[in-house]
């Protein structure tokens, strides 16, 4: 007898998404692979495009491989129109390889690495580590393109100290990030069994990275690419867990993975444009449908690929290019910001205020704070609980507590530009460890709130008389 459920078909889909994006250069170009199978057609902010868009249409673009912006035009669009916009971030908290990486110590090869955002750096010891992100190579024409690597096997550790060398704090375990917290590669022997390097003395080149990095560090990314050691002028790389995003619990309930937090908005806000343009619900009238997955929330959203970008300004901007047109525009937008939220945990339940618990699998959790690291206001809490209500969903309300710190989101900065922002959720645990916990019926309620923005933000705002 079989104890647990099926998966829902929208979180294996989420898992999969996950395993084939451990950075954001991964998670942008699988967004756009979805998005161009939907239909979507590509655009570059360096073109002009006036003779480009039109009624109807729907388009994509990115920006440095690493956010992507998606929208959909009504068939009765016209300049001043507003824009349901859902934003997200698709980095988390991770190690990168820094760009002077070669260690070795002991008799062994170490890789020097650097924190990426507020990670719960002990989740990382003992884990079966791996390198992925981008890699600037030269063809043999003089051409230079950046290439994405994944190398699905693992090659790095940061092995823990045994209990036995370390009885007086193991039950309070704290280490250094500088010096304790260095992955191995390999042995130094195994060095002496890579190519040999030529005997050829020769200049070293300024675009040349090959003695700031392990050699058979670079040959490992060479074979992975096809292309010869030398042919690699730079990378950014990051460590990733290479054990799979999987679903947990007596009945699924449960999603244990890498980087829910925020990949899980960032699919669902893909998954749900996308099933907005092939629904018969689709109306030919209403907003501009757009997502927005930026990067470098984790570090302040302070990047031309950040949320304080001209991102969305310039998208506003390029649709309504007069003053007049603009400012109508900004005043019928509508964004959703969408960034995982604190599950109520059952053996800390005191970190939570006593009446805004959120459970998992309970509904979408709408966040407020008075001092506007949230940005949720009665308005938009009424327009959110009446999307949710048309999918015949649940709401959960969260604030914390008046002695503890809030956390912020992509919501507050992108509120400046004077559209009205809602902070919005998804519970979790473990929030930034290596490996967190979601619910997996919670994609499908994401994916919803999502649509029934799409679908149905403009008929219910001409309803609503806010002086």
């Amino acid at each position: 007898m079989m104890l647990y459920q099926a998966a829902p078909e929208a979180a294996t889909r989420l898992l999969n998404f996950v395993h084939a994006s451990p950075t954001p250069f991964h998670a942008t170009f699988n967004a756009a692979q979805r998005l161009e199978t939907a239909g979507f057609k590509k655009l570059k902010e360096m073109d002009a495009w006036d003779k480009e868009i039109r009624p109807g249409g729907k388009y994509y673009f990115t920006r440095n491989q690493s956010t992507i912006l998606a929208f959909t035009l009504p068939q009765s669009w016209k300049q001043g129109a507003g824009l349901s916009i859902v934003a997200t971030h698709i980095d988390s908290p991770n190690l990168r390889i820094r760009p002077i990486s070669k260690r070795e110590r002991s008799g062994y090869l170490q890789v020097a690495v650097e924190t990426y955002g507020g990670g719960l750096w002990h989740t990382w010891f003992d884990r079966d580590l791996s390198v992925a992100g981008r890699v600037i190579t030269a063809s043999k024409s003089g051409e230079f393109s950046s290439k994405l690597v994944k190398i699905d096997r693992p090659i790095l550790r940061i092995p823990n100290l045994a209990i036995h060398r370390n009885r007086g704090s193991a039950d309070n375990f704290q280490f250094n990030q500088e010096t304790e917290f260095v992955p191995i590669l390999g042995l130094i022997s195994s060095q002496l069994n890579a190519k040999p390097d030529s005997t050829e003395k020769k200049d070293i080149k300024a675009s040349s990275i090959e003695n700031n990095h392990h050699s058979v560090l670079l040959s490992l990314l060479a074979d992975e690419l096809s292309v010869a050691p030398d042919e690699i002028h730079d990378f950014e790389l990051h460590l990733y867990d290479t054990n799979p995003a999987t679903l947990g619990g007596v009945n699924n309930e449960f999603i244990f993975s890498p980087r829910m937090d925020n990949q899980f908005s960032s699919f669902c806000a893909v998954d749900a444009l996308v099933q907005s343009v092939s629904s018969s619900q689709n109306s030919p009238e209403g907003n501009v449908n757009v997502i927005a997955l930026f990067n470098h929330e984790e570090v302040g959203s302070v990047s031309t690929t950040g949320a304080e970008s001209n991102l969305v300004p310039s998208l506003l901007n390029r649709l309504s290019p007069t003053p007049e047109t603009l400012a109508q525009s900004i005043s019928r937008s509508f964004l959703l910001s969408c960034d995982m939220g604190h599950a109520i945990h059952p053996n800390y339940t005191a970190k939570h205020e006593d009446n805004h618990k959120p459970y998992i699998n309970s509904g979408m959790i709408l966040k407020t704070n008075a001092k506007q690291r949230y940005t949720t206001d009665a308005i938009g809490s009424f327009i959110v609980k009446k999307l949710i209500e048309s999918k015949g969903g649940k709401v959960q309300e969260y604030e914390v507590r008046n002695d503890m710190a809030c956390g912020s989101t992509v919501g507050p900065h992108l509120s400046t530009i004077g559209m009205r922002t809602v902070d919005v959720g998804a519970p979790m645990l473990s929030m930034h460890s290596i490996r967190e916990t979601a619910g997996s019926g919670d994609v499908q309620s994401c994916i919803d709130l999502f649509t029934a923005l799409f679908e149905d933000f403009a008929d219910l705002d001409k309803k609503l008389i806010v002086e």
